[in-house]
């Protein structure tokens, strides 16, 4: 089928210009540049810049500066780790008490930042090293911070779903909704995951026996509450319609530089680090949106994604099989590319296929953000994995490694689950759009 061969030919070209070192940004938009002046006609190239800059000029992509800066302030002034404290004294009592505290506060810290890299780094800096301290296997301490730190993409606010909504048209308040139950399910079955692990082996994880004392309990839980309070006002805006995305995002960054400056912990040039970082990673993601829409115009005019749609809705197979097709595409994917990219390649190409099998585009988006976050942490490409190494470098990569595969089995039912269950992403958005 030509438009395989044409898909098959783009893979090719991307993982050539990554191999030569060429960031991804780059190597599509060189892509998009050069097979439309080749394949298309040399004319088409100036049809190519208004097309990103019309899409870039979208008002709704305001949010992504300010739910990064939200993240940045939270993560570098120290209130994302008393998360992790609060969350290590309620529940270190269970088996693997400290690891599923980690992924607790992935869970909460993923409710004010957008990104999986910034929750994994937050978390990670302080959570591994308590965890080896207590003589948890370096794997399940590495493993349970790499597979909580996906969490950052898919509780609500969510960088991913924003460039899904801009790519797609689709409804990013009702992307986010749709986020909560499948993020606050993914995180059961992490916490599953370990509690399984350590009753098979109780060395993974042996059990603390220091006691804590009440008012200790009280004081972490105080530290933590700002957090944990401007995550609720974020999301409960969105939710009863009185602030629409951006705005929440603007309301979110307010509350934590607000917040942050009254508990004194501004100083040090704290604002100024978040603000080169929020700067740095919205550039990014404009890069890639713009590098994406650049390989997504020279693709469509060669009719690659209208081809697929139709090949594939015309297959006399059950919708479901081609869902597992595209989803077992997207696996072997996520070991080679980052997660954005790979988003930025395959929703344009499967949108309208998903479409055409009668499914929903925000369930669709959902299922992405799953098989994203679990690249993230499949190697030999997976971004936590390398962030944990950075900044935990007593950690090696086989360690994390070894210990983040185990928990891609519970994502993989997370995806199942969706699959068997669409209400568990769609019934929020279905109250509240």
């Amino acid at each position: 089928m030509e438009a395989l061969l044409w898909f098959g030919a783009f893979i090719g070209a991307l993982v050539f210009l990554l191999s030569l070192r060429i960031p991804v940004a780059v190597s599509m938009g060189l892509i998009g540049i050069l097979g439309t002046a080749v394949f298309v006609s040399p004319r088409a190239v100036v049809q190519i810049a208004n097309i990103a800059y019309s899409q870039t000029w979208s008002f709704v992509l305001v949010i992504v500066p300010l739910f990064v800066l939200m993240g940045e302030v939270i993560a570098i002034s120290g209130l994302g780790a008393a998360l992790f404290r609060a969350a290590a004294i309620w529940l270190r009592r269970l088996p693997g008490g400290l690891a599923i505290g980690t992924i607790a506060a992935s869970a909460g810290f993923a409710s004010v930042c957008g990104s999986s890299p910034i929750t994994a780094a937050t978390i990670g800096s302080m959570a591994v090293p308590e965890m080896i301290k207590h003589g948890y296997a370096r794997s399940l301490a590495a493993g349970a911070t790499a597979a909580g730190g996906t969490l950052g993409i898919l509780i609500p606010p969510s960088v991913p779903m924003i460039l899904f909504g801009v790519i797609t048209e689709t409804s990013i308040g009702g992307l986010f909704l749709a986020g909560i139950l499948p993020g606050l399910m993914m995180a059961t079955l992490l916490s599953a995951t370990v509690i399984l692990q350590v009753v098979m082996n109780r060395s993974m994880a042996p059990p603390i026996v220091r006691r804590v004392s009440f008012s200790e309990r009280m004081r972490t839980s105080a530290e933590a509450l700002p957090t944990v309070l401007i995550a609720l006002m974020v999301i409960g805006a969105l939710y009863a319609g009185i602030a629409s995305p951006s705005e929440t995002g603007a309301f979110g960054a307010a509350a934590a530089v607000l917040v942050a400056l009254a508990m004194g912990r501004l100083r040090g040039g704290v604002l100024s680090q978040a603000l080169q970082k929020t700067v740095r990673t919205t550039g990014m993601f404009m890069l890639l949106l713009i590098g994406g829409l650049f390989s997504s115009f020279v693709l469509t005019r060669l009719g690659v994604p209208q081809d697929i749609s139709t090949y594939l809705t015309g297959l006399d197979v059950a919708p479901w099989m081609i869902i597992v097709m595209i989803n077992i595409l997207l696996l072997i994917m996520g070991m080679f590319l980052d997660p954005l990219s790979i988003l930025v390649i395959v929703v344009p190409i499967f949108l309208d296929t998903i479409v055409g099998l009668g499914y929903d585009p925000i369930w669709f988006g959902v299922i992405v953000t799953i098989q994203i976050e679990i690249a993230a942490i499949t190697p030999p490409v997976g971004l936590n994995l390398f962030v944990l190494r950075t900044v935990v470098p007593d950690l090696s990569i086989s360690d994390t490694a070894r210990g983040a595969v185990a928990f891609v089995i519970p994502m993989l039912v997370g995806i199942v689950l969706l699959l068997l269950f669409p209400q568990i992403a769609l019934w929020l958005p279905g109250l509240r759009f």
